[in-house]
């Protein structure tokens, strides 16, 4: 495969997956279930974490259902469609395959945070990078998910479990490419998909640090002051 073949595929994967992390998952369910814009409502985000603050558990669970699938569509589109193996692979094959795949990752928490769709608003992409990590290390976002729930069980904190929870993805998946189980390309998206999600949350931390963080159950207001989620 030449390097310009290589380039072009790479960028279909970029664009397919930022087109797929666009899809407004929050929006569209606000829009079926109460004509309610999360925008305006709770942290103003369109994640599941505001879904369920302003519309319920229901909806809530089909964003995180929609946001997660936004992840693993990318990356499995990116390994079965636009850039398949050859019938005989070598090590660099798997390595290019492995970089479409990260690219396709990265641009659907781009398009998740920032969608064309919706004037480049979203939400935080714990949901979709969740999705990506899973299509490509299903150890490391086993080890996400604990990770995140015990926090939110301790403490109520959402946004602090989701830190925790991209955090413990990033050093999973280090160990498992540095032990010989993931290839160079997905420990990268471990690292830069995890702290994109980590910066995405400063507003959080902020508010944790301070004690005005929204604890989940409490109610819903249309103020900024809120926690989180994907």
């Amino acid at each position: 495969m030449s390097a310009i073949e290589v380039l072009l595929r790479v960028g279909a994967a970029i664009v397919a997956g930022y087109l797929l992390g666009s899809i407004p998952s929050g929006v569209l369910m606000g829009k079926i279930f109460g004509n309610v814009d999360p925008r305006t409502q709770g942290s103003g985000k369109t994640g599941a974490t505001n879904i369920l603050r302003t519309l319920g558990a229901g909806p809530a669970a089909i964003v995180v259902i929609m946001d997660i699938g936004k992840g693993v569509v990318a990356v499995l589109l990116a390994r079965y469609i636009i850039f398949p193996l050859p019938a005989h692979p070598t090590l660099t094959d798997h390595n290019l395959q492995a970089l479409a795949e990260a690219c396709a990752g990265f641009a659907a928490l781009l398009g998740h945070n920032y969608s064309v769709f919706i004037h480049f608003t979203g939400g935080r992409g714990v949901a979709t990078g969740g999705g990506v990590i899973l299509a490509m290390s299903p150890f490391a976002v086993l080890i996400g998910i604990v990770a995140l729930v015990v926090p939110v069980l301790i403490t109520r904190y959402v946004s602090l479990g989701s830190i925790i929870g991209a955090f413990a993805c990033a050093v999973s998946i280090i160990v498992l490419t540095l032990t010989g189980h993931n290839y160079w390309p997905q420990m990268v998206f471990g690292i830069v998909g995890s702290s994109f999600i980590i910066l995405s949350h400063r507003d959080n931390i902020q508010r944790i640090m301070h004690g005005t963080e929204r604890k989940i159950g409490s109610k819903s207001g249309s103020s900024a002051h809120s926690a989180t989620s994907a």
